[in-house]
Order: C-alpha cells, then structure tokens, then sequence
C-alpha cells in the first residue's frame, strides 16, 4: 500500500515537471516547435495516463497491418480520449474548441498541433475540415470523434459525415478504434462535471483498465458516398457495442 502511494507521488511529480517544462516550450515560435514537440507531447501523454494509474491495454484485432497514414476514428465516452488515444496513436486530434482555453492542457495541446471546432458553427466545421485536409496532405494522422462530442457511454444514433468525405475525397483509409472503459460509471463524462471531476473519477475508480480495440481500416474506395460509408462505420460500432458493452 505504501508502495503504490509513493509510487503515484512520483508519477505526479513527473507529471507537474513535464507539464510545467512543455509549458515554458510552447511559447517558442511554431515553425521551432514543429520539429520536437509532438513526440514530446506523446510521452507526456502516456505520463499523464501513467499518474491517473490507467491500466491502458492495446488489443489488435486488425488482421492487416496498419496503414502507413490513417483517419482514426473512435467512440468518445471520456474525457481519457484526449491523452489516451495520442499515448497509443501517433495522431493530431480534432477537439472542441474549449479545449484550448483548459489551464496548460490547452496551450500544450494547441503547440502540439490539436485542431479545433466549434461544434455548432457550420462555418467551424468547415474550416476545421480544410484544415484537416491540410494536415493530412502534409502526411500527418488525424483523430476524430464521429459522434460529435461525448455522447455518452453508448454510441450516439447518428455518425457525422466529415471523416467519411474527407477520407473519399483524399483516399486515406479511415482506422477504426473502439473504446472500452470497463468502469463506465467512473469514466463517463456527463454534465454538469469538469474535467477536475473526472481527473478525480479516474483516479478513484477501483476498475482502472481502459481497453483499445483496433480494427481493419476502411478502404473508401469500397463506398460509393459519404452516407453509404458512415452508415457501415456506425453498423461496426454497434456490433462492437454489443460485444464488449451488452
């Protein structure tokens, strides 16, 4: 018992300083930054994940290799995504545009090259979706939420279109990833709670284990439109709902 205290002090020190030394960092002008920061904001993020004492597991259920670049896709029931899936995923994230005014978070997550949106401005969307096909055309990964935000710990009814017209019209294969909190109750991020809260949640939960199910990217080349093609992402999801969640 003691063990483990000292050791979640540790981590936490670890943490503070790392977060503390990207800060100072993320004032140097972006063209500096460009060249290390990312990588940095990786192994911070696996820190983070490592002081919440997530027991984060990776389960490849993908029978072919991962593509060389990728639109990843996942379920979002947690605030955890925002530091899980880039620990594991060598992706640029597209988060609501709150994220960037989160105390360090925000300004170390914007120097790492997060993209933003508000969700509700079509004119947002759109330019968050320019700004994707940016990213991608200079060979970078990018992770989105097709549910449109944190619906809750099922899938949302309807999957948005951006990732499947993106993916038609550049070619990049979408990568989908399916997200299992196995204490949903703990993990969940529902109103009124902050991210204070849930950092608390997390922390306490006497389930930990967070499992990554990757699965077979989808060819757009096999769908004729981007309904046709969202349709059969979501039919996925709601089969692996079933399976890990029902």
């Amino acid at each position: 018992m003691i063990a483990r205290l000292l050791w979640r002090i540790i981590c936490w020190i670890e943490l503070t300083l790392f977060t503390l030394l990207l800060y100072v960092l993320s004032w140097l002008p972006h063209a500096l930054l460009r060249g290390f920061y990312f990588r940095m904001f990786q192994s911070w993020s696996r820190t983070f994940v490592r002081a919440l004492g997530v027991d984060l597991r990776v389960h490849q259920k993908n029978l072919q290799a991962l593509p060389a670049q990728y639109i990843l896709i996942a379920n979002h029931p947690s605030a955890f995504e925002d530091i899980g899936i880039p620990a594991v995923f060598p992706v640029h994230s597209l988060a609501k545009v709150e994220v960037a005014d989160w105390w360090f978070v925000g300004r170390i997550s914007t120097a790492s090259g997060s993209l933003y949106v508000q969700r509700e401005s079509k004119e947002s969307r759109a330019a968050a979706g320019e700004a994707i096909e940016k990213e991608l055309g200079e060979g970078r990964n990018i992770a989105l939420y097709p549910e449109g935000g944190c619906k809750g710990r099922r899938i949302f009814e309807t999957f948005r279109y951006g990732a499947f017209d993106i993916s038609l019209r550049t070619g990049i294969p979408i990568l989908p990833v399916f997200l299992h909190y196995e204490s949903q109750d703990d993990f969940e991020w529902r109103a009124p709670q902050t991210l204070l809260d849930k950092i608390w949640h997390m922390m306490s939960s006497r389930n930990r284990r967070a499992n990554y199910y990757i699965y077979d990217a989808l060819d757009p080349g096999q769908f004729s439109d981007k309904a046709a093609y969202a349709d059969f992402a979501h039919a996925k999801y709601l089969e692996w709902q079933a399976r890990y969640l029902d």
